[in-house]
């Protein structure tokens, strides 16, 4: 029999790994039935802007099946294969040394600032025990656990930009977006009440709760940053 303590835990990796991404993403992508941008882009861990700008698609986000997306920019994969690979120089006499360049710092990225109006959120559900996870990937979620067949609210008002199963270890999902650079995600639904395109307002019923990967009824949740999962305990309220 496996102890209390030890089950939770099991639930908690296995949800982990059903959401992870899997090893480092392919060059291109090729579009399917039933994708969005937003969708690809939330797979890929990517913000939807830089996915467009760096496939030239308009301000429409419009995609069609059949269409090769490339999931880096330009230059990034083209530098290593134009440059040629360096030729065995022939022997000749050892030129003086020279002093060695101080060496630089590494550079960090700084993440992207939020635009637009602050958003003001809301718990998606009412109740349940919340429980954040860090993805082995990078970036958090939150796991709620609840009742099957809960209303699952919209977390801030938005535009439903995503409503589907095509993305694995998600189950039933919709994402909707906020503004340019925040987006939420609801995963594991049993029922999905909208439709991609939908205008919805912060509480608003979007859905309801189903089952996760281990069988027990919960919504995993996320809010990406510009296409980064956030924390969403810094942005929620407290409960009270």
């Amino acid at each position: 029999m496996i102890c209390r303590w030890l089950a939770p835990l099991l639930l908690a990796l296995a949800l982990l790994a059903g959401c992870a991404s899997n090893g480092e993403r392919p060059a291109t992508y090729l579009v399917k039935r039933g994708d969005t941008l937003y969708s690809i882009a939330f797979r890929h861990k990517l913000d939807y802007k830089d996915l467009a700008r760096w496939n030239r698609i308009g301000g429409d986000y419009v995609i069609y099946p059949g269409q090769t997306l490339r999931l880096y920019p330009p230059y990034a994969r083209s530098a290593s294969a134009s440059t040629p690979a360096p030729k065995t120089p022939r022997r000749t006499a050892a030129p003086p040394a020279k002093a060695k360049p101080k060496a630089k710092p590494p550079s960090t990225r700084t993440p992207a600032t939020p635009t637009g109006p602050p958003v003001k959120w809301q718990w998606p559900v009412s109740g349940g025990t919340a429980t954040l996870t860090d993805r082995p990937n990078g970036g958090h979620g939150l796991m709620i656990a609840g009742r099957l067949g809960a209303d699952i609210r919209a977390a801030s008002g938005g535009r439903v930009v995503y409503t589907g199963s095509g993305l694995l270890g998600y189950g039933q999902l919709v994402i909707v977006k906020h503004n340019e650079s925040y987006l939420s995600a609801y995963a594991h639904l049993q029922s999905v009440l909208i439709k991609e395109g939908d205008a919805v307002s912060a509480g608003q019923r979007i859905a309801t709760m189903g089952a996760g990967p281990q069988g027990a009824p919960q919504l995993y949740f996320e809010i990406r940053i510009n296409g980064t999962p956030g924390n969403p305990l810094t942005l929620l309220p407290p409960r009270s």
